[in-house]
Formats: C-alpha cells, sequence, structure tokens
C-alpha cells in the first residue's frame, strides 16, 4: 500500500479502455466508496478523449509504464487489456509493488495462473481475478435456492451463455492466433466453469466438443463441455455464438425439485447504455417478475408450471466492494488466482479433450 491516509479512497490505475475497461471496470470502480479511478491507460485517442469525457477527473497516460513510475503514488491496478497481456502486465504490477485486479481470464495456462499467486503471496501483494459472473441475478439466485435445500441434492446443472452472432465482428477475441487466448471456450467458458466450480467443487473429468461454425471464424465459436464434479453432480456447459434459438441460461435438477431460468443478467446491457449503479432512482440488477425463474417437479416451465422463484438482484458492485475491503484488511480476496486456475485446469483439459477426443481426467 501506498501512503494514502487513512480514510482517503484508494487510487486506482486502470490499464485497457476497450470494452471490459470501459463497460464494466470503470464505471465499477468509479461506484465503489473507499475506491477512486485515477488514471486510465490507454494509447488510443479516441478512447483517451472517451475516457476524459466520462470521469472529467481521471488521469490519461498511453502507456502502463507510466502506471509503473509512479507506483508509489496508487493503491492497485486494474488490467483491463487483451488477454495475452495479462500475465506480463500483472508481474510487472506486482514487481512495481503494487495489488493487481485482472480481467479474466488471468492466463492463458493453470500454471501461469499460479505462477502469479506465488510471485503475489511472495510480494504480500493482493491479485484478484474479476469473476463478475458471481454476482449475476440468477447465479445469486441458484446458490439461495441450493443453499437452503430448495433442489435438494443436485444431481445435473445445464448452463448456457448463448448469443445469435452470425456475422464476425473482428478483433482479438476472434484470432486464431494461440498467443491471442481468443475463442469462447476462454471467454464465456471462464464464467461457466468458474459458476460450475463455486457451486459444486472439485472436477475430476472432462469431456469437450468445440467448432468453428461461421465462415471465415479461425476459433470455437459453438463450444460444449461436461463436467464430473468430484461430489458427483454433472456440469453441461454451453457458450455459443451461433445459437439462433436460446434456451434456458440455468436448468438444474435436483431430488426435490429443479429450477428453469431465461434470459442474461441485466447489468451488463445496463452498464452498455450507460447507466450506472448507485444512480439516483436505479433499481439495479432486478428484473421484472415474468422474468423470473421457475421452481417445481414434474411441470414444464415453458407453461406455466412450477412456482416462480423472485430473482435476487445482480449486484456487480459488490466485487469492487470487496476488494477494497481486502485492501484495507477488513475481508478476504473476493477471487483469487488459484481460483481463476482451477477453472483454468478445467479449461485446459477441455481444449485436449476436443482436440484428441477423449475424456480427460484431472
Amino acid at each position: 500500500m501506498t501512503g494514502t491516509p487513512p480514510g482517503a479512497p484508494l487510487r486506482v490505475g486502470l490499464v485497457g479502455y476497450g470494452l471490459a475497461g470501459s463497460v464494466f471496470h470503470a464505471p465499477l470502480i468509479a461506484a465503489t466508496g473507499g475506491l477512486a479511478l485515477d488514471t486510465v491507460v490507454t494509447s488510443n485517442p479516441e478512447r483517451q478523449q472517451q475516457a476524459r469525457t466520462e470521469f472529467p477527473d481521471v488521469r490519461v497516460a498511453a502507456t502502463p509504464d507510466e502506471l509503473f513510475g509512479r507506483a508509489d503514488e496508487l493503491d492497485l491496478i486494474v488490467i483491463a487489456s487483451p488477454n495475452r497481456t495479462h500475465v506480463p502486465l500483472a508481474t510487472a504490477a506486482l514487481k512495481a509493488g503494487l495489488p493487481v485486479v485482472v480481467d479474466k481470464p488471468v492466463a492463458g495456462t493453470a500454471a501461469e495462473a499460479r505462477g502469479l499467486a506465488a510471485l503475489a503471496e511472495e510480494r504480500g501483494l493482493l491479485l484478484s481475478v474479476f469473476q463478475n459472473r458471481r454476482w449475476d441475478n440468477d447465479f445469486l439466485t441458484l446458490r439461495k435456492l441450493i443453499d437452503e435445500g430448495g433442489l435438494g441434492d443436485v444431481y445435473r446443472f445445464e448452463s448456457r451463455f448463448e448469443r445469435w452472432r452470425p456475422q464476425l465482428k473482428g478483433g482479438w477475441r476472434e484470432s486464431g492466433d494461440p498467443a491471442e487466448i481468443g475463442g469462447l471456450l476462454y471467454d464465456l467458458g471462464s464464467h461457466v466453469v468458474d459458476q460450475a466450480l463455486v457451486l459444486f467443487g472439485p472436477v475430476t473429468a472432462v469431456y469437450a466438443e468445440t467448432d468453428i461454425r461461421r465462415a471465415g471464424a479461425q476459433t470455437d465459436d459453438d463450444t460444449f463441455l461436461a463436467l464430473t464434479h468430484a461430489g458427483g453432480v454433472r456440469s453441461h456447459l454451453y457458450v455459443s455464438a451461433t445459437t439462433a434459438q436460446l434456451g434456458p441460461r440455468f436448468r438444474v435438477l435436483g431430488s426435490k425439485a429443479g429450477y428453469v431460468k431465461y434470459g442474461l443478467d441485466p447489468q451488463e446491457a445496463a452498464l452498455r447504455d450507460g447507466r450506472r449503479p448507485g444512480a439516483t432512482g436505479a433499481d439495479w440488477g432486478t428484473e421484472p417478475e415474468e422474468l423470473w425463474g421457475r421452481v417445481g417437479s414434474g411441470e414444464s416451465p415453458v407453461t406455466g408450471g412450477g412456482r416462480p422463484e423472485p430473482t435476487l438482484p445482480g449486484d456487480y458492485p459488490a466485487y469492487y466492494a470487496a476488494v477494497a475491503k481486502a485492501l484495507r484488511g477488513d475481508g478476504p480476496n473476493p477471487v483469487t488466482a488459484l481460483e481463476a486456475a482451477a477453472a483454468l485446469d478445467v479449461l485446459e483439459a477441455a481444449r485436449r479433450s476436443a482436440l484428441e477426443k477423449v475424456t480427460v481426467t484431472l
């Protein structure tokens, strides 16, 4: 930590002002009590102007080295730059003595993630991974149902993060260069695998199918994973950009009841639209009753079977609130690099499974 006076906001440097930086991190940091967005790093002149417009008090830097050269003026570095830069930038920040938040995936391999975790521990610094979808409305609701025993013993967890994007958008996320760590397995797959591990614990076996469906695509855009958890639960996870008819976000089957939920958490759409958590009159993270999931047994939720289960509000701001507490020694790291490494073990196994057409044992 720097010499920030007690009670003063902790000063944050944000590296990257593309989708992740401008839509997710900057607004959430700015909305978090105890944190102050001090500097945005981007070499793109249009994004520099965008940052100044959206946050008039923010400083702008063209390179991460400008931040590291001011390490004694900052309390946290957030890395929201392209995936291939995560490990080198996190390493540089930790060596400069700065705590770090890294967007998912923290690294391309579990070994790299564990290496970063070891470096952070050696330096006595926080290293946290931005897994915002642990605070999705449907996920929070499902955790509550499971914790309260409403579903009984869960047998099967189906999770879908599907989109209909038949045309390529371009950019590094769709690059076939392995160094870019692109493709849906590591993009949306990082979310659904993390959620499965949080809910049901370690995985012992992984089977996966990865496909390239769209003309001109270079990396996976339609992927399926089947996980066997040590506790016996089976997770079936779908991530796709080529789904013309979207399935349920969750279908969870237990010994007492099942839970079926359609639709994505509204927070990303709200952030993209320029809405901000904490704004006056904003009902952040809530959804209308007609979008609630349903809990029951033997009925079809499509035809109104089961009872509606009120969806808890989504709460992305809780992540940075927890980071602020952890930096001050008042709470735990909300998402550790070792947790992220466990998810990367699964993603690496999935890639091998799809390539070799085998089930991989962990």
